[in-house]
């Protein structure tokens, strides 16, 4: 039987219960063994958690479990009758809100958890933020620890509003709200019989059911030159000339017209290829068409130039190139970003050097307007304009995820900076 597979996140707040949340619906979907469900039952004994910590079947870290708190990104794999899945259990400290845009960069449900007792957080308006600039499909608010509460009807409304509220400034446009308590099981896998006055899915049956994100194969083709293939070798394959990489988006074919960016030059593919083709094997599997997230080897009709970093790109439907960016970006760097900071951009397979022109804002989390700012510091969400030193084949985001996104990098130490979207032409707010 094939499973469609759905990938997930979550997010939300310190101790709001993400990795317990994790562990009960790992444990509940019968994804854990035998002998680690034992050893679980005895390092909770001994730490005096009770008969079951649930967050101990995601917290792998020694520092996590000693502090009880969640620091890397744990991704989990796991299935039910109806489908597949790959979660990526995301921290809740500030510090680590990097980890939580790598783990929902490719999510198609992030599970914001909101404890009962405490409400809307700050982190709580960050990971709803990163979830809306990154344009997830779906969020699924979980307002954990309903148990706490007396099961209250009133206070899950008033967290449901508050959060749809945030969601509609965020262009936030399907929220699925569900009351649950990770630590006793309500509403995860089993339907509380105490909270009758709930009457929507389980959050298991509203993950067997989510769609994923929309059919890129349908886009615009793209795909970024990964490595150029000439075996040159003494046989048949000495002459091969292929493009490898993987169909970022749409689909092509045989005979279909390209254009090759950044240079403009004008072909049309020859063949597409499956396999290896190297120096002591070449082995190839001929195709006539290859769609999105596929990985092939393209041949082209005519000897033109094409390197690592080239795009190839529907003839009737280009991106053109472009040297100056609009862009939003979530900063990590521990180092403020400030206006002539020169750094390295990372844009699908190109990396070329860039230099921070205009900071045209941040966005402040309480207000959610778009404030002045002279810097940008660790976790800040801003609008920065970006000169580039060589031309990049870029989509805006809300096009196209792949070629619409890019990271800073550090050029003195390869440290991770930024995470940016491409904003529209016109500029788009945050």
């Amino acid at each position: 039987m094939t499973h469609s597979l759905l990938r997930l996140a979550t997010a939300g707040s310190v101790d709001d219960g993400k990795s317990t949340l994790v562990g009960r619906l790992l444990h509940d979907c019968k994804a854990i063994l035998a002998d680690q469900i034992a050893h679980v039952e005895h390092v909770s004994s001994t730490r005096g958690a009770g008969d079951f910590d649930f967050a101990l079947l995601t917290d792998g870290l020694r520092a996590e479990r000693e502090q009880g708190i969640t620091i890397d990104v744990a991704y989990r794999y796991f299935a039910t009758d109806r489908r597949s899945f790959v979660l990526a259990d995301c921290p809740g400290h500030v510090q680590y809100t990097r980890n939580t845009v790598t783990g929902a960069s490719t999510a198609d449900v992030v599970i914001i958890l909101v404890d009962a007792r405490n409400g809307v957080l700050e982190q709580t308006r960050r990971h709803l933020a990163v979830a809306g600039l990154l344009r997830v499909p779906h969020v699924l608010l979980a307002v954990n620890k309903i148990d706490l509460v007396d099961y209250d009807e009133t206070v899950f409304k008033d967290i449901v509003k508050d959060v749809g509220e945030l969601g509609d400034q965020l262009g936030i446009a399907d929220i699925q709200a569900i009351p649950v308590s990770a630590l006793v099981g309500d509403n995860v896998v089993e339907r509380s019989e105490r909270t009758l006055w709930y009457n929507g899915p389980l959050l298991l049956e509203y993950l067997e059911n989510a769609s994923g994100r929309e059919d890129i194969s349908q886009e615009p083709f793209r795909f970024p030159v990964q490595y150029v293939i000439r075996p040159q070798t003494d046989d048949e394959y000495r002459d091969y000339r292929g493009y490898a990489g993987t169909v970022a988006s749409g689909n092509v074919k045989v005979g279909d017209k390209v254009i090759v960016l950044p240079s403009g030059g004008r072909t049309e593919i020859a063949g597409i290829d499956r396999g290896a083709v190297t120096a002591t094997t070449a082995t190839v599997a001929a195709e006539h068409i290859a769609t999105a997230g596929q990985a092939v080897t393209i041949r082209l009709a005519d000897d033109i130039d094409v390197a690592r970093g080239s795009v190839l790109v529907a003839a009737d439907n280009s991106p053109g190139t472009r040297r100056e960016l609009c862009a939003t970006v979530c900063w990590l760097g521990d180092r403020p970003l400030t206006v002539g900071a020169r750094v390295l951009i990372k844009h699908t397979t190109t990396t070329a050097q860039a230099i921070v022109t205009k900071l045209n804002g941040a966005l402040d989390l309480d207000t959610l307007d778009v404030t002045e700012a002279d810097e940008l510091t660790l976790n800040d969400i801003g609008r920065v304009q970006l000169k580039v030193a060589a031309p990049l084949a870029a989509d805006p985001y809300s096009r196209n995820a792949i070629t619409g996104s890019f990271l800073l990098i550090d050029a003195h130490d390869g440290w991770t900076l930024a995470a940016g979207m491409i904003d529209d032409e016109e500029g788009e707010p945050l």
